[in-house]
């Protein structure tokens, strides 16, 4: 059995671009599909070169002509699918039914990833609108995967540390508050906070992995499960200086919400589920999922300390 073959569907994205990255150095034969639609834009043209460069293969696919998806997804063993899921820059979540459609056509894909690494969404279900659409729209995805019968992995990647450590899970920065810092409640629920680099590594490592077949890998590296309390400290200790703390209550925070823009009460809501319920670690992982640290030891992975060093 050699290693299989990979087709990345937004692979110039956040997350898309280092699943291409990784895919290359865990020696996968990788495919890009490059849409049509990226038109004009250079950097993401200027992203897709890079890629070929690196040993990629660039195939073209539009999800406005199935045809060629079919033709996409027939060169390949394994789809992951990185289309954002987020409402402040893109929200592309059921395009992906799309490409059900075409991997269910094609017949030959071995495994597919869709879009999720984020919380897990088949907990979700009283999540608080309008935030739950994200998680309403995956399982929407995940039915019709079951009922096609395509073999599947759900990664669930947790908080990304570019939104989520830098900014000490501020809200609206992506650097660190200079005198006060918003403790969320007592600040004490317990977050899983992951270098994006790692949800990468973790995820190729996964595809050909028959531990990870038709179920859901949970990134929760031990090191890694922090409170909020827990990484304001790690900050503190860095750069030799106390933050100010003022603790918002779970009702000031959700009132917060009125008058605001769809995008931002959709993460207000994903805010309040993380961090007033902890929704990412409140649950013991059961039969249908394994945990990554666990599989693959090998990893060496990013510890937040070590992260906000970027940050001094």
């Amino acid at each position: 059995m050699g290693k299989s073959k990979v087709l990345v569907v937004g692979g110039t994205g956040y997350i898309g671009k280092r699943i291409v990255m990784a895919s290359l150095a865990q020696g996968h034969a990788t495919y890009v599909l490059r849409r049509p639609e990226t038109g004009l834009d250079i950097d993401k043209a200027q992203m897709l070169l890079s890629f070929k460069r690196r040993g990629a293969h660039l195939v073209e696919g539009s999800f406005s002509d199935h045809r060629s998806l079919v033709d996409a997804v027939k060169q390949v063993d394994v789809v992951i699918c990185t289309m954002s899921g987020v409402h402040f820059r893109s929200h592309n979540i059921l395009l992906q039914l799309q490409l059900v459609e075409a991997i269910k056509e094609a017949g030959n894909i071995k495994r597919f990833l869709p879009s999720e690494f984020g919380i897990d969404p088949a907990r979700m279900g009283d999540a608080l609108e309008p935030g739950r659409v994200t998680f309403d729209e995956k399982m929407i995805v995940r039915k019709a995967i079951v009922d096609a019968k395509i073999p599947f992995t759900y990664v669930s990647a947790n908080c990304f540390a570019g939104y989520f450590v830098g900014n000490l899970s501020q809200m609206g920065t992506l650097f660190p508050p200079k005198e006060n810092v918003h403790i969320y409640g007592d600040g004490h629920a317990k977050v899983v906070f992951m270098d994006e680099d790692d949800v990468a590594t973790y995820t190729i490592k996964a595809i050909d992995d028959p531990r990870t077949l038709n179920k859901t890998l949970y990134l929760r590296p031990p090191e890694n499960i922090l409170s909020q309390r827990e990484l304001v400290e790690k900050w503190e200790n860095l750069a030799a200086k106390k933050l100010q703390k003022i603790s918002i209550s779970s009702d000031d925070f959700l009132a917060s919400m009125k008058g605001l823009d769809y995008a931002a009460q959709v993460g207000i809501g994903h805010f309040y589920h993380i961090f007033y319920e902890g929704c990412l670690t409140n649950f013991e992982i059961g039969e249908g999922g394994e945990e990554a640290s666990k599989l693959y030891p090998e990893v060496k992975y990013t510890r937040m300390d070590e992260y906000l060093t970027l940050y001094l």
